[in-house]
């Protein structure tokens, strides 16, 4: 039963070595106090820390605070108690320092409320292994109840609230309410903290900084207020701490140190440096052979004046991973929104046929999927591949760095992937992981599900740096770190049209040192 005073639960997150972020939420039509309390255990028989504090309207109820002196690596219990009433436990930790044997991440990305019970988020909940969950973007979904995932949010009473497309402050804070409303949500927020970025979902599809293509501005008024909108709600539902002084909210970038055995970089790729994206529906009936193609790929692609990262975001990056490097971490992380890897289409053209997806008829997605390949162009212009000269400005600044041997954590796609990463002069780079949706399904599901295997095949087969990729199945991705290995988990749950399910692992890579940087040991 959930608990009516605090009913959207609690959360911890942005953790430092000594400090780390406790949120929740108040159900109240006022200004109300609240305390908070801090436990080393979580019958709260010896409580550490504890305070009060108020929340109201202005930041819609919402509680965060930011404990600090604390010690590096230990285990924390946390509640909030409002009008003589408790909130649930939630169970946080602090980055470890020095020698650390072990670390365990989870990887988790596109949690669209419509398509289903958010599963996944209850297996990282109970999850012992995890001790952080890097959420890589689209927590939330900015559609109406008409937009995308209507049907199934109809059929599994998941209708987005409000039913308009958000795009209010209101709007965005009733939406992030729905999402936490989630009995699966609660369960990982309450048991792991979280290390959060965002997507493009958070405030409208695609962005770039000068707007996003799915706003309107005749009928959704300019495209700075509504962003502004979505990241103060993101900022105030979300277990971050506030920016410092002089720093935009936009400017969500942040570095984390697991002692002696990882560092993580977070980057932002949506709102402070992305060009304007290409489209296919621009050019695609212009390129009629190779030549075409090539100078498209290289003069409208590859113009080196497209960039992804401000130049602020560069120069944090820089220094994180010099540091990094010259501390001597045994891994080097890179928590990024979209895939990186060059991913091409293949012949799907005459490899896929209504035979191959058991007689069905072809998505209405076939017949562009068809022309990409028969021309070899990008998947998607929205991620990496879609701005070339951007992707190997990044790879020349890790390399710089001292940092060929990163591993790439990656969302966005609703696909798992395996991809070893090369630069533009086939240097090594080091590994992609991928995960897959929460509960966003695949592009390629519409094929069926033969069809998308035949797909996933078909784009392993295709493309150099992909190992390999799976489309059909919903969860996400567990990294397990020690000094002398590092393992990818794919964990997938089998039903998210329902709260009983079943969990496995779909796949496992190993990943190993080859030189200066990494690949996954086959």
């Amino acid at each position: 039963m959930r608990n009516q005073i605090f009913s959207h639960g609690v959360a911890s997150g942005d953790p430092t070595h000594n400090s780390v972020v406790l949120w929740s939420r108040v159900t109240a039509n006022e200004k109300v106090s609240v305390v908070w309390q801090l436990a080393s255990e979580m019958n709260f028989t010896n409580i550490l820390q504890h305070g009060k504090s108020f929340t109201g309207a202005e930041t819609d109820h919402t509680i965060k605070i930011e404990v600090k002196d604390l010690d590096p690596g230990q285990v924390y219990y946390y509640r909030f108690v409002g009008d003589g009433i408790a909130s649930e436990p939630g169970r946080t930790m602090t980055l470890p320092d020095g020698p650390v044997e072990k670390l365990g991440i989870a990887v988790a990305s596109c949690s669209n409320y419509p398509f289903g019970y958010f599963n996944a988020y209850e297996e990282i909940a109970n999850d012992e292994d995890i001790d952080f969950v890097v959420h890589l973007g689209d927590y939330i979904y900015e559609y109406g109840s008409d937009g995308w995932g209507s049907a199934q949010g109809e059929r599994l009473n998941r209708s987005h609230s409000p039913s308009h497309e958000i795009v209010s402050l209101s709007d965005y804070r009733e939406r992030h309410a729905q999402y936490k409303s989630d009995r699966a949500s609660r369960l990982m927020h309450a048991s792991h903290p979280l290390i959060p970025t965002w997507d493009d979902h958070e405030s409208a599809i695609n962005p770039w900084t000068g707007c996003a293509q799915n706003h309107q501005p005749n009928t959704e008024g300019d495209w700075p207020s509504r962003r502004e909108a979505s990241l103060r709600a993101f900022f105030e539902w979300m277990p971050v701490r506030e920016q410092p002084a002089g720093l935009d909210k936009e400017k969500l970038w942040r570095h984390f140190s697991f002692g002696d055995l990882a560092t993580l970089t977070t980057l932002e790729t949506r709102h402070t440096g992305r060009s304007i994206q290409v489209s296919y529906n621009e050019h695609l009936e212009r390129i009629e052979n190779n030549i075409q193609r090539d100078r498209f790929l290289g003069e409208v692609l590859g113009d080196p004046s497209r960039t992804i990262l401000s130049n602020e975001m560069e120069n944090f990056l820089a220094k994180s991973l010099k540091d990094s490097v010259s501390s001597n971490t045994t891994w080097r992380i890179i928590g990024n929104q979209i895939p990186i890897a060059r991913t091409h289409v293949p012949d799907v053209g005459n490899r896929i046929t209504r035979e191959t997806i058991g007689g069905n008829s072809m998505p209405e997605s076939h017949n562009q999927f068809s022309r990409l390949g028969e021309l070899d162009l990008p998947l998607y212009l929205d991620t990496w591949d879609g701005y070339p000269a951007a992707r190997q400005r990044f790879y020349n600044l890790c390399r710089d760095a001292g940092a060929s041997d990163l591993i790439v954590l990656t969302g966005d796609s609703h696909a798992f992937w395996a991809n070893e990463l090369y630069d533009g002069s086939n240097q090594p780079m080091g590994v992609e992981l991928g995960t897959t949706g929460i509960t966003s399904p695949g592009d390629f599901e519409n094929y069926g599900p033969e069809g998308a295997a035949a797909f996933d095949r078909l784009v392993s087969e295709h493309n150099r740096e992909v190992v390999w990729t799976d489309c059909t199945h919903r969860g996400f991705v567990k990294l397990i770190l020690t000094p002398e290995s590092a393992r990818a988990e794919y964990i997938v749950v089998n039903d998210v049209h329902s709260e009983q399910y079943r969990s496995s692992v779909l796949r496992k890579m190993n990943i190993v040192k080859r030189g200066n940087s990494l690949a996954f040991d086959l």
